[in-house]
Order: C-alpha cells, then structure tokens, then sequence
C-alpha cells in the first residue's frame, strides 16, 4: 500500500511538471518595442551601442544635406522624400512636424534640432545618451503588479 502511494505521488508530481513546462512554452514571447523592429538605429557613429544627442544631430545634418538638392538651405517637400529614406524610423516622418514655423519649408534648424523620438523614448536618465541598459529596461514588460502601470488617461493630464 506504501509503495502504491508513492508511485502515485511521484506520477502525479511528474504530471504536473510536464504540465507547466508545456503552459510555460505555449505562453507568447514579450513583444519587442516598436521603435526597435528595425534593429538599432543607424545613427550611432562611433558604433560604441550609446546613442548620443550629439550622434543624432551630425546625422540628420548629414540627412539634411544630401536632401537638399538645390542647395537653398531649406527642405521642399519633394526634397524631404530623400529623409523619409535615410533611416527605418524616419520612414513615416511628417513634414508638418519638423516645419515648425508652417513656412512650407523645412530649415536646417528646423531638421537637425528636432529631437530624437528614440532618443526620447529611451533616455530614462535625461543624459541625451541612451545605453544598452536603458534600451533593455524601456523595453523588458513590467511583470510586477506592483509597478505602476500607465493608463490611457494619465497620457492626457
């Protein structure tokens, strides 16, 4: 009888470990950031893995004059085609938001100035640097119930 009841504890210990080892791999992967489905931006010029303020504004420098093919010192729409081109996450920019004074133009102030939404979205420390580390912990999923969780609404106070 003693034997009966341990070979059954030991089944059913085994049957549960199978069972939440088959629920942990069924369980979907975290979802990366958006902001990092293209890889890591091209910006980081010295390759070091930091992304600076200062690596930011040299290459949307670089961006801006090889976009402004008529030399004029500032961006006409069609010329801003060539930006939307330069890197993955500019891909969608609207001209509007850089043309902040709506002159239908785009200055080299009004480009190399504007700041990073990466940088932005990453910087936790207001350094104008975002690390590996700083990437890493923007984009693990707070799993802790207690951490604050944003809510839609706090977006709009």
């Amino acid at each position: 009888m003693a034997y009966r009841k341990l070979v059954l504890g030991i089944g059913l210990t085994i049957g549960l470990l199978l069972t939440a080892s088959s629920l942990a791999l069924t369980q979907p992967a975290p979802r990366p950031d958006p902001m990092l489905n293209n890889g890591p931006p091209l910006w980081d010029a010295n390759h070091d893995g930091v992304y600076t303020c200062d690596e930011w504004k040299s290459f949307m420098d670089g961006v801006f004059k090889s976009a402004d093919r008529n030399h004029d010192g500032s961006l006409s729409p069609s010329e801003f085609e060539t930006v939307k081109k330069a890197e993955p996450s500019l891909a969608e920019a609207d001209f509007g938001y850089f043309d902040e004074n709506q002159d239908g133009k785009i200055s080299r102030k009004e480009l190399v100035e504007k700041p990073s939404a990466f940088i932005l979205r990453f910087d936790s420390n207001g350094d104008c640097r975002v690390t590996p580390d700083e990437i890493r912990a923007a984009a693990t999923p707070r799993t802790d119930p207690r951490a604050p969780q944003e809510r839609p609404r706090d977006r709009f106070h």
